[in-house]
């Protein structure tokens, strides 16, 4: 696979980012793997599909009811029945009181701010065409541009070793010899 902003190629098809460029190369493995076509995001116009956040709301407030309906018709059982079974629907009242009223703001709260909500009205919606993009309807077979003539920019590095000529094996001896004879006369 190669990039379509760079043209570099890539080293596997897991590759999420470009090696040269940065591009990311997930939407355009996705767009390769369709044929061409982009993705198709669900419009929450006309379809009855609720969001997990919507739905989790909905059972918080539905454990909430519950509780307000079983918890009074429990403590009336209790009053009306004597003995040990009285003292089993306060503990069931008990019970539905903490797992319904406790529990059901927490789920409302938890899915309120931990689950995914909606799709925004913005997105995409799918299109019946494909999408052909202008390069392959000409009947370019080839994403890629064509290779520039010349490089970019035209510069090149200069090569240092021109730049200075190489000293001899023996300029720096020489040098060291003249040193000792300025510094010793008699030799």
């Amino acid at each position: 696979m190669h990039c379509p902003q760079c043209g570099q190629q890539q080293v596997s098809e897991i590759t999420r980012f470009c090696s040269r460029c940065g591009f990311p190369m997930e939407g355009a493995a996705q767009l390769l793997a369709s044929g061409g076509v982009l993705p198709a995001y669900a419009s929450s116009e006309g379809t009855n599909e609720r969001s997990p956040k919507w739905k989790g709301v909905r059972q918080g407030m539905i454990l909430f009811l519950i509780g307000v309906l079983l918890v009074p018709i429990m403590g009336v059982f209790s009053a009306f029945t004597g003995g040990g079974l009285s003292e089993a629907f306060q503990m069931l009242a008990a019970l539905f009181a903490l797992l319904c009223f406790v529990g059901g703001p927490i789920r409302m709260l938890y899915a309120a701010l931990f689950e995914e909500g909606a799709p925004a009205r913005g997105a995409l919606r799918s299109s019946p065409h494909k999408y052909v993009p202008p390069a392959l309807q000409a009947g370019r077979m080839n994403a890629l541009p064509p290779a520039a003539a010349s490089p970019a920019g035209g510069w090149r590095r200069p090569n240092t070793a021109d730049l200075m000529d190489r000293p001899s094996v023996t300029e720096n001896t020489t040098r060291l010899l003249g040193r000792n004879t300025e510094q010793d006369p008699d030799q």
